[in-house]
């Protein structure tokens, strides 16, 4: 089981593992998944080897985080915990020169997508350790997506199934128009995955029709490690991935700093490199992953529960539908959310959707249901106080 776990969150503002961050009971997302493991291994009384994609931005916190909160927590046959992700410099967008950044060298660097994961596998020597010492298939997820959890159903249906690769994917709906979506690649016949990124303009509309194109992926990935080596071997040591060019800015946190492109691959569209790969349909619960404040605001609420087995899962008062938040944009950074909700997360059980607009502070013991509005039109902060709010708009 392998989670990527090199990005820092900069879209929301952070400086250190996205991983890191509390979601419940002062568990940050990093010891739901360390409890997990220890308990799969338990409960399965199986060797489970369990492995962090950590970056040159990630690694130092995370691995500190594990010494100090997880002092026994190991991997079986001494098989290392961490696995290294390359870095890249990132360039100007003027002339494809290598960027400076001076003020913080750190910066002048980034990450080459997830896609990084296979060279990095086979580069390090940790693909052929793992198959030596037995291991035949490793499940890959992402850390901030606490519904990607080892499923040992989906596992026995991937090795009967002898694919080289299996990628779970689940229904689009309007929320997904822009996140990349499976397809057959005409040519081949396999299957493939074409990210917005790589659509042309005029096809804009095609990509984002959810009747034509059904499936996204949820970047849960089942590979075959004996079949992966075999795979790379033939391409010289690479998987052949599209690249994306990305421009941002070299200071995620500042807008008006140096203009840059980041060259990144992605996982998902590995499957196209294998013959015969293929894709299962899953449950939406199983695609929970935090890219925003607001995905974490939700998480952090009672909408959700923490299991015996430390899983964390919708309640079942929510019938599988998580509450809608949609957070005005002065809080797309964590400190910011921190400073709306410094009394924690209000109760979300029985909310459809929660819209704040403006700057608030949410009181102690705040009750949402149904649809609500917190509307501050200001610029002084106006505090809510403890009370029930059932379908109704605030203003300040």
């Amino acid at each position: 089981m392998l989670k990527l776990n090199g990005g820092l969150g900069t879209s929301m503002g952070l400086n250190k593992a996205k991983s890191l961050l509390e979601v419940n009971n002062k568990d940050t997302f990093l010891d739901l998944i360390v409890k997990q493991v220890l308990s799969l291994r338990q409960q399965e009384r199986a060797p489970m080897a369990f492995m962090l994609m950590n970056s040159f931005a990630t690694s130092k916190d995370t691995m500190e985080r594990i010494r100090v909160h997880h002092p026994n927590f190991g991997n079986p046959y001494d098989a290392a915990l961490e696995l290294m992700q390359h870095k890249h410099p990132k360039v100007a967008e003027e002339d494809w020169s290598p960027a400076a950044w001076p003020a913080a060298r750190e910066l002048e660097w980034c990450l080459p997508g997830d896609g990084d994961v296979f060279p990095a596998l086979l580069g390090s020597g940790m693909l052929d350790k793992l198959i030596a010492a037995g291991y035949k298939y490793m499940f890959i997820s992402s850390s901030d997506n606490l519904g990607a959890t080892m499923d040992l159903t989906l596992l026995n249906w991937f090795a009967q199934s002898e694919a080289p690769f299996l990628m779970e994917v689940a229904v689009r709906t309007d929320s997904d128009k822009e996140g990349g979506h499976l397809a057959y690649d005409g040519q081949t016949g396999d299957l493939m995955l074409r990210e917005s990124d790589q659509c042309p303009e005029a096809d804009k509309a095609q990509f984002s029709d959810i009747a034509k194109h059904r499936y996204f992926s949820t970047d849960n990935l089942w590979v075959d490690l004996a079949k992966l080596k075999a795979t790379m071997v033939a391409n010289k040591g690479l998987l052949p991935l599209p690249v994306m060019k990305i421009l941002k800015t070299i200071d995620p946190r500042d807008p008006e700093s140096t203009p840059v492109l980041q060259l990144e691959t992605s996982m998902g569209a590995a499957i196209q490199a294998f013959h015969r790969a293929e894709a299962i349909v899953v449950p939406r619960s199983r695609f929970a992953p935090v890219k925003t404040t607001s995905d974490l605001l939700v998480l952090k609420s009672d909408a959700y529960e923490k299991t015996h087995d430390h899983l964390v899962v919708l309640r079942p008062e929510r019938q599988g539908v998580p509450p809608i938040v949609k957070l005005d944009a002065c809080y797309n950074f964590v400190d910011a959310l921190d400073e709306l909700i410094p009394f924690g997360a209000p109760h979300l059980l029985r909310c459809r959707k929660l819209t704040v607009e403006g700057p608030w502070t949410i009181g102690p013991n705040v009750v949402f249901e149904g649809d609500v509005m917190l509307v501050n039109k200001g610029t002084k902060r106006k505090e809510l106080l403890a009370g029930t709010y059932s379908n109704s708009t605030v203003n300040a």
